[in-house]
């Protein structure tokens, strides 16, 4: 039996760069929705990578002073319930999933999102809402918590996220 040594080059041996800038896009309006993105971003920023975060369309509740602390479990055609579409639009299912999420959230010692994203934004995270979104559902940025830094177009987010890695949750 005969072995071939396969010598180490430097593209083979090279280790890939470390993250230094994540931008998140939260873009839905659910509590299933809205959470994996403030975990990304409240990971990164204990990682010490620079995180902002651009809220869009119906991921503007996460930052909306009077919905905020309003989220709900999306049950209807969400597959992950694993219940029929038809049973998540009965009445009351939307609320006892969105208790129960709320109690597991709570047993793992997880902000609420109001408390999460403040949180966030304490770390230095960059929180930004999105002008067209914005303007879409008639906003005033009076309406969007302290925390939002700025109201800013897509061409905007894109400037800031250059260099960095986008990810959409």
């Amino acid at each position: 039996m005969t072995t071939t040594a396969v010598a180490e080059t430097p593209a083979t041996s090279k280790q890939p760069e470390a993250i230094e800038k994540i931008s998140l896009i939260i873009s839905k309006g659910s509590l299933e929705e809205i959470y994996p993105g403030l975990i990304m971003a409240n990971g990164a920023r204990a990682e010490g990578i620079e995180v902002n975060v651009f809220f869009t369309f119906f991921g503007l509740d996460a930052i909306h002073k009077k919905r905020q602390s309003k989220i709900k479990v999306a049950t209807v055609g969400n597959p992950g319930m694993h219940i029929p579409t038809w049973a998540g639009g009965l009445p009351g299912v939307s609320a006892l999933a969105t208790k129960y999420m709320e109690h597991q959230i709570e047993e793992l010692d997880i902000p609420d999102i109001p408390e999460f994203v403040e949180m966030i934004s304490d770390t230095g995270a960059g929180l930004y809402a999105c002008l067209a979104s914005v303007d879409l559902f008639k906003f005033k940025k009076e309406d969007l918590i302290d925390e939002v830094e700025e109201i800013i177009t897509v061409g905007e987010f894109y400037e800031m996220a250059a260099g960095g890695q986008i990810i959409f949750t």
